[in-house]
């Protein structure tokens, strides 16, 4: 009988392939593998593994901001070395877990040349700012002069930041935002030499990337999507936030905003040492038995003690929903925490003394030092920005919860405050015999509130008694630390509500007109947010428009039987007259064109919509070949297309659709347009369907929205709206999407798909010279005289917006379908209001537009280039 083979050999083989992988990683990584290698044999071979390099080897590997001009050498020596075993063992797990990827994506050469700059850039940075700090803020410099920085950390984050320039734009912009965010909080609250070293680093490594990649760096990207401004506010937040606790609990945190903390009181627990000093002196009675119970019921007093921060993190959640409460709140918040800066930086001057300075607030055992006023006012005002920030990007921030909710929240938490109250007297009395002195009922009634209030606010407060018995403190801390974390679900719980309706009766009976009478393709965009309602005499019709600067600009034309459009167009000019505006219908159809010419109006071509008839479609015929090369290889890749509706989708595809449209959108020069281009907003609506491009493992590869167009109750045909593709998925999915819907479409009996319109391009910027337009023009020709001038502006508007939104390749690309081409215009009463149209228009459809690129764009218009390397994206 054969022996059976030895149990290690098998097992050998099983590790091989993973031997390999791991080789194979380490071969794409060498400089990191020997950065490795060299970091530790350093440290063996100068006996610094343990506590570090010696006091005088010291100052030959340790960069400080004493290092120039003598030891200039140090700022790149100290990356091979660290402090203490600690170090080394931390230095490497980052090395090797952040820089093999780095290295990998980067190549070596590039990840040599960043490492080595950055490192360089980030610590002469910080030893340039030391340098201005001692104008400026001179306790700050005293302090930081003698911090010193070992390790690998700077060059890690410079190169991090550096990698993000190859990078998709979502990931670009999360990790630059969640890094800087981090490496800002350290520099600003801890404020040592390292801190500010590695914040150098990475901004080098953000100006680095760029180049290394043979572009040129951008110093400041705008807020490309309400999203993305709801995020970085948040972010804001949230630092303000833990900033503070971070200057607490960090044992020598020397940072201009380190002073904030005491906003919260000293949240170090304090050692037996200090509390045997505190009691050895009778007059310290009241300050031994505070630091006897923040020693004995430290966690708890620490919670308490960053509530505020607690709150601050709740709500930055609900800024980042755009939730209008979490704005209030934040606003409330930082209203208060202002006040309580004022006071108790005042009051700490005050019982100092008239020669207190800032530098004896961080560190009392400093005395004679001297420093100037803008080290105090710095922190005092950091509340107050933040303030002015928030009441800024008050648009930022719509989302209303439900009717009811927050009544219904404050009534559940004071029935909860009341509860736990009537549980701390009652077993505050059963464990008596635990608190010094014994405390009576009305001792534990009056003590009750304290129990829910943060630490800073009841630090003055002398407490009638203290918790001695693990039980008693358990109860004393316990009762704030359940009030606080139950209000915290319950207003995260508020923040995910769903918002009611942005319109209240006005929409509900738009709606009920648009769905019983007739209206055009553009219409669904008149349930949009930001519009209001104007309805005709008769009640048959309504017009939806905003007010942007004295001009009514309307979506599309009115919605409502066709033989009273033109009652309609005069009633509405009536009432805009009425109100002194002046209308400007933008979009409409040539019925809408002509009775506004009926009144004298002027009108200009602003947009081509292009429309697919379904009764003959078929996509046969070699001029189809690039439509079905689309289907056919959607098939073969075993994609298939799937009707969904956005607010019942999984959460799994709504992440999918979410990431797929942030990815689009985080990398243009300009914000993302709004008014009749829709967003994920527009998407989140039951009446809208969106087409996936989703394969065999459930990834979605591309995205369209599509809007009912109504006609007497019926749905007749379909709009395309949202359109956005992954930018590593399916290339063709879009066309494969259209393509699917509208034989999808034809199916349920549609009788048209529109491809919606292109705004500021035209026909003639669709089809190459020797091609005409299939079937007859839908309409006459303009008149060549008054709108020839507005006419050329918008051509010019339309190339220079054309490398960043790509709107003529968009009716390019529209036209290897070929569609119905129906021109869309835009009317208005007099030429004078075009300087005032042109504005509304801006701001409707970019309603975050900054200065800076409002002016970008004039420059553009008038004949520069709006950036370098820019093409038309159709995702």
């Amino acid at each position: 009988m054969p022996e059976s083979p030895p149990v290690a050999k098998p097992r050998r083989f099983r590790r091989r392939p993973a031997v390999r992988r791991l080789q194979s990683v380490f071969r794409g990584a060498p400089v990191t593998v020997w950065f490795v290698v060299v970091f530790w044999i350093l440290g063996l071979l100068t006996s610094t593994i343990v506590s570090g390099p010696a006091a005088q080897w010291r100052v030959n590997v340790a960069a400080s901001a004493h290092s120039l001009p003598n030891h200039w050498w140090a700022f790149l020596a100290a990356a091979f070395w660290a402090k203490n075993l600690v170090g080394y063992l931390g230095g490497t797990a980052l090395v090797l877990l952040a820089c093999i990827p780095l290295e990998r994506q980067m190549g070596s050469k590039k990840f040599s040349v960043a490492a080595v700059l950055t490192q360089i850039a980030g610590l002469l940075a910080a030893a340039g700012f030391w340098e201005a700090t001692q104008v400026l803020m001179g306790s700050w410099a005293r302090e930081m002069s003698g911090l010193f920085y070992l390790g690998p950390s700077a060059f890690v984050c410079g190169t991090a930041m550096a990698a993000t320039a190859s990078m998709g734009a979502l990931w670009r912009r999360r990790i630059r935002l969640g890094l800087f965010g981090l490496l800002i909080l350290l520099a600003l609250y801890s404020g040592g030499f390292a801190d500010l070293g590695r914040l150098g680093a990475a901004a080098a490594g953000a100006l680095l990337g760029p180049i290394l990649l043979g572009r040129r760096p951008r110093l400041v990207r705008p807020v490309s999507s309400r999203h993305e401004g709801r995020v970085l506010v948040a972010l804001l937040v949230a630092v303000s936030a833990v900033g503070p606790v971070v200057a607490g609990l960090v044992p020598h945190a020397v940072g201009p905003l380190a002073v904030l903390r005491f906003l919260f009181t000293d949240i170090r627990p304090v050692d037996p040492q200090t509390l045997r000093i505190l009691c050895a002196v009778p007059a310290q009675h009241r300050d031994c038995e505070a630091a006897h119970l923040q020693l004995r019921a430290g966690a708890g007093a620490i919670f308490m003690a960053i509530v505020p921060s607690f709150l601050l993190l709740l709500l930055a959640e609900g800024l980042r929903r755009g939730r209008r409460f979490a704005w209030a709140g934040v606003l409330m918040v930082q209203a208060g925490l202002s006040l309580l800066a004022l006071t108790t930086l005042v009051g700490v001057l005050q019982a100092a003394g008239p020669d207190t300075v800032a530098g004896q607030l961080v560190d009392a055992s400093q005395p004679g030092y001297t420093t100037q006023p803008l080290a105090l006012v710095i922190p005092l005002l950091v509340p107050v920005m933040l303030f002015g920030v928030l009441l800024a990007c008050r648009g930022l921030f719509p989302v209303a919860a439900p009717r009811g909710t927050y009544s219904r929240l404050g009534l559940q938490l004071l029935a909860l405050a009341g509860v736990l109250s009537l549980v701390y007297i009652v077993a505050g009395l059963a464990l008596a015999s635990g608190f010094a002195p014994v405390p009576a009922a009305a001792d534990l009634l009056a003590d009750a509130p304290d129990r829910f209030l943060p630490l800073g606010f009841i630090a003055d407060i002398p407490p009638a008694f203290f918790p001695q018995s693990t039980p008693a403190v358990l109860l004393y801390e316990g009762v704030g630390i359940v009030f606080w974390a139950v209000t915290g679900v319950l207003v995260l719980k508020s923040f995910v509500r769903p918002s009611p309706p942005r319109h209240g009766d006005n929409k509900e009976r738009a709606l009920a007109i648009l769905k019983s009478q007739e209206g055009g393709s553009l219409s669904w965009m008149t349930t949009w947010a930001g519009n209001t309602y104007w309805f005709s005499r008769t009640g048959q019709s309504f017009i939806a428009y905003r007010v942007i600067a004295g001009i009514a600009l309307t979506v599309a034309g009115p919605v409502g039987p066709k033989n009273l459009t033109s009652a309609a167009v005069e009633e509405f000019y009536s009432y805009c007259r009425t109100n002194g505006w002046t209308p400007c219908f933008y979009s409409v159809s040539a019925d809408v064109r002509a009775a506004a010419a009926g009144l004298g109006w002027d009108c200009v071509q602003v947009a081509q919509e292009t429309v697919l008839p379904l009764d003959a479609l078929s996509f046969k015929g070699k001029r189809f070949q690039d439509v079905r090369t689309a289907l056919n290889n959607a098939a073969k890749a075993g994609i298939r297309a799937e009707w969904v509706r956005y607010p019942t989708a999984g959460l799994s595809i709504q992440t999918q659709i979410l990431a797929i449209s942030e990815e689009w959108v985080a990398d243009r020069k300009m914000p993302e347009m709004g008014f009749t281009l829709g967003g994920l907003d527009e998407l989140n609506d039951p009446e809208v369907r969106c087409l996936l491009a989703i394969d065999t493992q459930q990834q979605v590869h591309a995205v369209t929205s599509w809007l009912p167009v109504y006609r007497n109750g019926q749905i007749v045909g379909w709009t395309l709206d949202f359109m956005r593709r992954r930018s590593a998925g399916f290339r063709p999915a879009v066309e494969f999407l259209i393509a699917s819907a509208a034989m999808s479409l034809k199916n349920e009996g549609c009788e048209f798909v529109s491809l919606s319109g292109a705004p500021l391009a035209r026909l003639t910027h669709a089809l190459p010279p020797d091609e005409t337009p299939p079937g007859p023009p839908s309409t006459p020709p303009l008149s060549p005289s008054s709108t020839a001038g507005l006419d050329r502006l918008l051509d010019r508007l339309g190339s220079a917006l054309e490398p960043v939104y790509g709107f003529r390749s968009l009716l390019a690309f529209k036209s290897k379908f070929h569609p119905r081409y129906v021109p869309l215009f835009m009317v208005y009463p007099d030429s004078a209001a075009l300087p005032g149209i042109a504005n509304a228009l801006t701001r409707a459809y970019l309603p975050e537009l900054s200065l800076g690129e409002g002016f970008r764009l004039l420059r553009s218009i008038l004949g520069e280039p709006v950036g370098a390397g820019g093409h038309a994206r159709r995702q």
